[in-house]
């Protein structure tokens, strides 16, 4: 397997720290789908990319 593909993938946790929000806020854009991103049991695994694409998308929309 490919051990860069499961490098591109962040938790929860650091989701926060790099959109410098809390655990509520981040729970709500993943539970809202502005965030793609997949669960495996109660764990999010969010894709790097889809946090790049959120943040690219909030900046052209100001």
């Amino acid at each position: 397997m490919n051990e860069e593909l499961y490098q591109d993938l962040i938790t929860v946790e650091e989701l926060c720290e790099a959109l410098t929000v809390g655990k509520n806020t981040a729970y709500r854009l993943l539970n809202n789908k502005e965030i793609s991103a997949f669960r495996i049991g109660r764990m999010w695994k969010i894709p790097r990319q889809s946090v790049t694409a959120f943040i690219k998308k909030r900046c052209q929309a100001n």
